[in-house]
């Protein structure tokens, strides 16, 4: 199997590439949704990722099961191959950053 493949054969995009991509999108794209979470906080993609999904792919391998996502260790830091994993949604959600309360 190619490891770089990036259109499935029923012409939807691989789970990887759909996480590559992104990953882009809440870094660079203001109109993002997520952006302000990401972008705006000055979140970035290392250079070796950021126009690359082959290299992306050579550091983070496929992903290793369907129930996992693209997950930043240090919530602060960049996405960058010392930074980011595959994990679960409930490792996930107890890596989040803490968000504060709106004091009326």
């Amino acid at each position: 199997m190619n490891k770089y493949i990036i259109n499935k054969p029923d012409g939807n995009k691989t789970p990887e590439y759909k996480a590559w991509q992104g990953m882009k999108d809440r870094c660079y794209n203001p109109n993002s949704h997520k952006y302000k979470w990401y972008g705006a906080r000055g979140i970035t993609v290392c250079e070796r990722w950021r126009n690359s999904y082959h290299n992306f792919i050579d550091d983070m391998g496929l992903k290793p099961g369907k129930k996992l996502s693209l997950d930043r260790i240090n919530n602060d830091g960049n996405y960058e191959p010392s930074n980011c994993r595959w994990t679960d949604y409930k490792t996930q959600n107890n890596n989040q950053r803490r968000r504060q309360k709106r004091v009326s």
